[in-house]
């Protein structure tokens, strides 16, 4: 998993509440089990004219030209500022995948769907929950200000705005810790791995018959 440390990025306002994750990355491109490849399909429902199937060339497609990813001033964007209860309904991993496969490496919010919360840490995206005053303030100065970026210092737990204006934000140790590492639940696991593989050496020498496969 990628770590996560300090980002500086373009943000992109998605002005709705209750973005649901079938909204995020919609039911049919989620035959794949590959991690990969859902950028292009990122609010693939409001991001195009046409309905998408998995497998679609995206130069193909009837883009949208009134949905906020598609306009020229937010291209690039590596921050998405969102309303509250971002990530409700049904629980996919896929769709913190597509946020991240598209560019975006954090989310800022006044609230969450609890699973998709959580789904984020785990792929390292960070969701950042704010005061519902003040993202609403951002919101403003977002479409206020062409190329407007926000710096997301994780270690010192703060929104800089472009005025130096800092914003702090909670985020739990555990999981602070895991993104600065990189770890993810297999990384966190593999710290171990002399220790693991010394136990299989030890408990191989014991019961060496377990080394034994059927024909």
């Amino acid at each position: 998993m990628q770590a996560f440390t300090v980002l500086k990025g373009l943000v992109a306002p998605m002005d709705r509440a209750n973005v649901d994750t079938d909204a995020i990355i919609p039911k049919q491109f989620l035959k794949s089990i590959a991690r990969t490849g859902f950028g292009p399909n990122l609010f693939d429902e409001w991001r195009y004219l046409d309905k998408g199937e998995p497998g679609q060339d995206p130069a193909s497609r009837k883009p949208n030209p009134d949905f906020v990813l598609n306009q020229p001033r937010y291209q690039g964007a590596s921050v998405l500022l969102a309303r509250e209860n971002f990530g409700c309904g049904s629980s996919r991993e896929h769709a913190p995948w597509a946020l991240d496969q598209y560019g975006f490496r954090a989310v800022i919010a006044p609230s969450y769907a609890d699973i998709f919360f959580n789904n984020c840490f785990k792929n390292g995206l960070l969701p950042i929950v704010l005061p519902e005053s003040v993202v609403a303030r951002l919101f403003d100065e977002v479409h206020g200000f062409v190329g407007y970026q926000l710096t997301v210092d994780l270690p010192r737990q703060v929104v800089v705005k472009p005025d130096g204006t800092e914003i702090p934000f909670d985020v739990q140790p555990f999981r602070k810790y895991c993104l600065v590492n990189g770890y993810d639940d297999i990384g966190l696991t593999l710290r171990h791995a002399d220790k693991i593989r010394s136990y299989e050496a030890e408990r191989l020498a014991r019961m060496p018959w377990l080394a034994q496969r059927s024909l």
